[in-house]
C-alpha cells in the first residue's frame, strides 16, 4: 500500500509544462533526513527527463521552505560515540542536488515560504530564480554548530550577494531578512506568504510557453560564465567539512541544539 500524501517526504505534480516538487516534512520545517536528499535527488533526475516539464518549481509544505540538516537524526549517532564522516554524506547526499539544480537545461524557480537555513538556504541559492516570502529569512546557520558553509554556500554567496556581507553571514549565522534579500540582489521578488507559491507557478507557467530551448542555451552559457568551477569548490567544501565534523566543537554544537542550551566552544 502506497503511502498517503502527509506521509511522504516529497511530493511531485506535473501540469502545463511545470513540474512542482515539495519538500513534505512540515512538522521539522522540511529540514533533510536521508530519505528525502535521495528522494529529491531522483525526483530532479526525472524531472530532467521528462520532455513534458519545461520548468520546475522547487518549495516547501507548511511554514518554511528548508531548514538543513535535521539534527535530531544527525544526534542519534553521536550519542552512540560516532563521529559522522561528513565529508562523505556532503558527497553522497548534497552535492549532486546542487549540481543537478545548476547543470539542469531547464529553468527552476524557488518558491521559498518562510525560513530557508544551511543547506536549505543553498539550495534557494542553486535555483535560477527565487521568488520568497515576506517572512523569509536565509540563515547560514553551520557556524552554530561547529561547522563550514556547504551545498554550495561559500561559492554562491559571495557572486549572488557580495563577498564582504556574504563572509559576515557565514561567520556570524545572522538572519539575512526578506527586505534584506531583496536589497542586495540576492532574491527576484517578495509577496505576500500567501502569494509565493502563486507567483512563483505563473512565472513558471509564462517560462514554459517560452523558447525552452534558447533558455537551456543561455543558463548553459550563463553557468560557463558564472559558475564555472561549482563542482570544484563542492569536492573543497566536502573536505573542509570532513575535518569539522571530527572536531570537538561540532560534537559540543549538535548536543547543546538538542538540549537546546548555549555551546560552549573550545576551538578543538
Amino acid at each position: 500500500m502506497s503511502k498517503s500524501e502527509s506521509e511522504k517526504v516529497l511530493l511531485t505534480e506535473i501540469k502545463d509544462g511545470v513540474g512542482l516538487v515539495t519538500l513534505n516534512r512540515p512538522d521539522k520545517l522540511n529540514s533533510f533526513n536521508d530519505e528525502l536528499t535521495f528522494q529529491l535527488q531522483d525526483a530532479l533526475k526525472e524531472m530532467e527527463k521528462n520532455k513534458d516539464v519545461k520548468v520546475i518549481v522547487l518549495t516547501g509544505a507548511g511554514r518554511g521552505f528548508c531548514a538543513g540538516q535535521d539534527l535530531q537524526s544527525r544526534s542519534i549517532s553521536q550519542e552512540m560515540g560516532e563521529r559522522p564522516s561528513l565529508g562523505d554524506s556532503i558527497r553522497r547526499r548534497y552535492n549532486p542536488l546542487i549540481t543537478k539544480l545548476r547543470r539542469m537545461e531547464k529553468p527552476i524557480v524557488a518558491a521559498v515560504n518562510g525560513v530557508a537555513a544551511g543547506a536549505g538556504a543553498s539550495l534557494a541559492f542553486a535555483c535560477d530564480y527565487r521568488i520568497i516570502a515576506e517572512s523569509t529569512s536565509f540563515i547560514q546557520s553551520f557556524t552554530k554548530v561547529g561547522l563550514v558553509p556547504d551545498s554550495g554556500s561559500t561559492f554562491f554567496l559571495p557572486r549572488l550577494l557580495n563577498p564582504t556581507k556574504a563572509f559576515e553571514l557565514m561567520l556570524s549565522a545572522d538572519k539575512l531578512s526578506s527586505k534584506q534579500a531583496l536589497e542586495y540582489g540576492l532574491v527576484n521578488q517578495v509577496v505576500a506568504d500567501s502569494e509565493v507559491l502563486n507567483t512563483a507557478m505563473e512565472l513558471a507557467l509564462k517560462l514554459a510557453k517560452g523558447p525552452t530551448k534558447a533558455y537551456a542555451l543561455t543558463k548553459r552559457a550563463f553557468n560557463k560564465a558564472v559558475f564555472p568551477d561549482l563542482e570544484e569548490l563542492l569536492e573543497y567544501e566536502a573536505s573542509l567539512q570532513e575535518i569539522a565534523g571530527r572536531s570537538d566543537d561540532f560534537q559540543e554544537g549538535v548536543k547543546a541544539f538538542v538540549e537546546k542550551r548555549a555551546p560552549a566552544y573550545t576551538g578543538k
